[in-house]
């Protein structure tokens, strides 16, 4: 090497390295995969990153808070009353509340932010209208009584807590009467507009949103908890894990929200960035359509239900991201049954198929999105089914064609996940438990009834179970009909996921619930 070059190269040696990239001190940045966000109108957003921004720009009637995820208390509301019978609700607005543009937050907003559900009828609509309300009758049956006391009547009694928990719900958010009027177009209430502004008066002030590229938002301090604890919160749409690991590595964002097990381990050996673990509500489960013989013979559905190792999938490329859970209602809801029986045991399975006519097993097809865990699971089922003779085939697509497949009830097995709507535990209840009508023109077409599962009477317990209004007794009916479920149903329910997340050291105060509608920023510091 030329005497000047060795020199230089020496020289570098002793330079300091430079700084890995910092983000600003009052910005939190955070790599996430939002591609799926369509619209942040409340009354129209129904996917999970759609609901996660507007938690966090709008208040809601009621909600429950990042101070304690398991207790129901008022947002825009801060009381409220039952009439004896259960369907009159009357809520007293807190005083001196404004919108981010300054005006004032009057039981007029809430009542058309309500009415605006309904009347659009958009996709989260029938959280509200499965209450009786249409576009004829919410003039009438939801009314602001003065400028603080909302007022609204259902047709049919329901048990409150559901009543209470669907306004804690996306759907409860408080929009702005007069500014979604202003930008009303075709008759459309604000729609089009309200896609990508906010009409709120909640912790941050919707900045831009940019599809597929990020989500900017400005903290409100104003905001009646006080102002959040960072300035900015900017969400860059980051699709691919790896990259998400390595912006996070590079100093380049405060939290990857994606990672996979195997990154989520490589980077908590590094200094300067921490793991936190949060519960999650999917239910990820195999579902067995009934319109196959041989999976309508309940001997063989439990037979399979001995034949998948989920405690082994959970000790190995699961670990630490998934715990085994085999009912239908997540850890965290009212009535959820930690009832988990089944496990590996190919002995009892052979024996449970030869009583059923099959004693060399059978040949089936699993349709599964092409992702993982997904497919890793797959190939886990399909290894264990095959001890026992029956060999599965496993078909991978993407979600989109799974879900259309599934939809049309043309599958044989499919393995898939669902995410509850709101806290209650109707809103898994009513999709795994209940189909009133099994044909195929159905109007309602929930998972049993993909299932081909024709369940009249369980489907009346169901109801029943959503209207009854004592606490207690709701919990010992949503026990029963996870038992029957769990026994006689054509799913077999695995899994519930815990999200990990790896974040800076520097960063605190995150917090995720187990819906997507309550991960909470006001709360970050830096």
């Amino acid at each position: 090497m030329h005497p000047r070059r060795l020199l230089l190269a020496a020289l570098a040696l002793l330079l300091p390295v430079a700084a890995h990239a910092a983000t600003p001190a009052n910005t939190l940045v955070v790599a996430k995969q939002i591609d799926d966000i369509i619209t942040l109108d409340p009354a129209e957003a129904y996917e999970l990153s759609d609901e996660e921004v507007i938690t966090n720009v709008y208040d809601r009637l009621i909600r429950y808070e990042a101070e304690d995820l398991t207790k129901m208390v008022g947002g825009v509301a801060q009381s409220w009353v039952v009439s004896p019978d259960g369907k009159t609700f009357t809520f007293t607005l807190r005083p001196g509340q404004k919108f981010h543009d300054g005006s004032p937050l009057t039981a007029e907003d809430a009542a058309f932010s309500l009415q605006r559900v309904v009347i659009l009828n958009k996709t989260p609509a029938f959280l509200i209208t499965q209450l009786g309300w249409t576009p004829e009758n919410v003039g009438t049956l939801i009314q602001a009584v003065d400028a603080h006391t909302l007022r609204f009547t259902t047709p049919v009694r329901f048990a409150p807590s559901l009543v209470l928990n669907l306004m804690s719900s996306v759907v409860g958010s408080v929009v702005e009467k007069k500014l979604a009027m202003a930008h009303q177009a075709g008759g459309d209430l604000g729609n089009a507009w309200l896609k990508s502004h906010d009409a709120a008066s909640g912790p941050f002030v919707l900045i831009s949103w940019k599809p597929k590229e990020s989500v900017t938002m400005q903290a409100n301090p104003a905001y009646r908890l006080g102002p959040p604890g960072v300035g900015r919160i900017v969400i860059r749409n980051i699709v691919e894990s790896a990259s998400q690991r390595l912006l996070l590595e590079k100093g380049d964002v405060d939290i990857a929200r994606n990672l996979t097990p195997d990154q989520i381990a490589a980077v908590a050996k590094r200094k300067g960035i921490r793991i936190e673990e949060f519960p999650g509500s999917d239910t990820w489960y195999v579902g067995l359509n009934q319109k196959d013989p041989r999976l309508a013979n309940p001997l063989v559905r439990q037979a399979m239900r001995y034949l998948i190792d989920a405690q082994g999938m959970t000790g190995s490329f699961l670990k630490g991201s998934f715990k085994v859970h085999e009912t239908f209602l997540p850890d965290g809801f009212l009535g959820a049954l930690d009832d988990d029986p089944n496990h590996l045991d190919v002995a009892k399975a052979k024996a449970l198929l030869a009583q059923a006519g099959f004693p060399n097993g059978f040949e089936l097809r699993l349709d599964t999105p092409n992702t993982t865990p997904y497919t890793d699971i797959a190939q886990s089922v399909q290894q264990t089914m095959g001890l026992a003779g029956i060999k599965v085939a496993i078909v991978p697509a993407d979600l989109k064609q799974v879900l259309t497949l599934y939809r049309a009830r043309q599958h044989q097995m499919v393995l898939v996940n669902w995410g509850p709507d709101y806290l209650d535990p109707h809103t898994n209840a009513d999709t795994f438990a209940y189909n009133p009508d099994n044909s195929d023109k159905a109007a309602e077409k929930p998972l049993a009834w993909r299932n081909d599962w024709a369940i009249l009477q369980l489907s009346q317990e169901t109801l029943a179970a959503a209207q009854e209004p004592d606490t207690a007794k709701r919990v010992a009916m949503y026990h029963d009909l996870q038992k029957k479920v769990l026994e006689e149903g054509p799913f077999m329910i695995l899994f519930q996921p815990t999200f990990q997340i790896a974040e800076q050291a520097r960063v605190h105060g995150f917090i995720a619930g187990i819906t997507s509608d309550l991960t909470y920023y006001r709360k970050v510091t830096k």
